[in-house]
């Protein structure tokens, strides 16, 4: 398949929106919390709104699918949403539900509650998939990380070089994600946190990743918030 024929490839952001954000001990989802005057949400939105990206999906709780359409989409003029859909019951289950509408080309997958995606990660990661079939967007760990068995001990420290911290979006060409979704689904695999575990798994691909960003932080805990206001600031 020439590199001419891709290039015509439709490209797809599906923003995931279905999150209930347990840990922030909050009654309104992580994604619609306030963050200077905007849902949280507005931010990647906007993101995907002014990139290459043909058509950007939301996929949310079911009782927030008007808010997204209203408050959101149609207040701040996100032309490229062409639809919200209601999620399912885990992370996977939802970016199914995107999948389904998705014809081939190039789609990008990303949580709804990471503000801080940048045209230069929306840029590189589709030229990646383009390449590679598969990426991802990370960083490289400042931690020494520790793996602890049952009873919470240490039983190996993998060396730190190798390590990164992987964010979203992640991005495939839509042919190995959705044939890594329908082989997941035969062989009914749970405990998926992660897109490129699935085409890793199933499809036999290196996923390939790509430096991404500190300030791209996932909003989980209270403490997010503050700091999402202070790179806003």
């Amino acid at each position: 398949m020439g590199q001419n024929h891709q290039d015509q490839y439709e490209i797809t952001a599906i923003v995931l929106a279905a999150g209930q954000g347990s840990r922030m001990h909050s009654a309104v989802p992580k994604q619609f919390l306030n963050l200077k005057g905007k849902p949280v949400l507005y931010y990647a939105l906007s993101a995907f709104q002014n990139s290459q990206v043909d058509r950007i999906i939301i996929v949310t709780g079911e009782d927030y699918m008007d808010y997204c359409r209203k408050e959101i989409v149609q207040r701040y003029g996100f032309d490229k949403v062409t639809d919200v859909l209601a999620g399912g019951k885990e992370r996977y289950d939802s970016v199914e539900q995107g999948l389904r509408l998705t014809k081939d080309g190039i789609v990008l997958i990303h949580d709804g509650a990471r503000p801080f995606v940048t045209q230069t990660m929306i840029q590189d990661s589709v030229e990646a998939a383009k390449a590679y079939g598969a990426c991802t967007v990370g960083v490289p760990v400042k931690d020494t990380i520790k793996i602890v068995d049952p009873e919470g001990f240490g039983t190996e420290t993998p060396d730190r070089r190798y390590l990164w911290q992987v964010q979203t979006p992640q991005t495939f060409q839509v042919s190995f994600i959705k044939e890594a979704y329908a082989r997941m689904r035969k062989a009914k695999t749970e405990n998926i946190t992660d897109d490129t575990m699935l085409v890793e798994r199933y499809c036999n691909i290196k996923v390939k990743i790509l430096e991404g960003d500190y300030r791209n932080i996932k909003i989980t805990t209270p403490e997010d918030m503050i700091l999402a206001e202070a790179f806003l600031a």
